[in-house]
């Protein structure tokens, strides 16, 4: 039987070398964040940090986390305990600067909204919330997001009580069952690490870390 060899080049898109192919696996690609609408549907994610009652609102697309806002309670907006979903407006001031408002139905389901949320938290932590949301919006998967903002190394106390908020939080979006990145048990040392119901369980010892 008679054979053909073909020559790189010589059939575009029939033949890939290896280097080709290595050249597509090692490949750095950028993203565009999808446009932002004016109005996103938001969760409510309430938790306890530190013995201190915190707050976040995670501005949601297509099901996955596009924003996050998060900060102490006692700073935020005043929220009825009831509210736990919303929407994040993005709206603009008279000198035409941007701002974000939240609004939620009360029980009577007439609409209430709070103007400007970057004046309801810390502006250091608005300033942080800012990056994250950004790595969101770009597709970065939600463990690799928790695993940097996790390992941030942060001197000021109220930056990283900030920072195990934001983990906290973010966490709880997380499906069941999803293993954390290069993460092992700091009690058995085994890598089998799991999140459930925003918790990071271990299934060969029962260790259990929520945050």
């Amino acid at each position: 039987k008679g054979m053909t060899v073909y020559r790189d080049g010589s059939r575009d898109g029939v033949l890939i070398s290896k280097d080709e192919k290595k050249k597509e696996t090692n490949a750095f690609t950028e993203t565009a964040a999808p446009k932002r609408p004016k109005t996103l549907e938001a969760k409510i994610i309430r938790f306890n940090n530190n013995h201190e009652k915190w707050l976040a609102v995670v501005g949601m697309m297509n099901d996955k986390p596009y924003e996050i806002f998060t900060g102490k309670a006692e700073d935020a907006f005043h929220l009825p305990n009831y509210v736990s979903t919303g929407e994040v407006i993005k709206s603009l001031n008279k000198d035409k600067s941007k701002r974000y408002d939240f609004r939620y139905k009360d029980k009577d389901g007439f609409n209430v909204t709070i103007e400007g949320l970057s004046r309801s938290f810390t502006t250091e932590f608005w300033n942080y919330a800012k990056l994250i949301s950004g790595m969101l919006r770009h597709g970065m998967p939600l463990k690799y997001a928790i695993s940097l903002v996790s390992n941030l190394e942060l001197s000021d106390d109220s930056l990283n009580t900030w920072k195990n908020g934001v983990v906290r939080a973010l966490s709880k979006m997380l499906p069941d069952g999803t293993k954390p990145k290069n993460t092992t048990c700091t009690e058995c040392g085994e890598d089998d690490l799991i999140y459930e119901e925003g918790c990071l369980n271990c299934k060969s010892c029962g260790y259990s870390k929520c945050g």
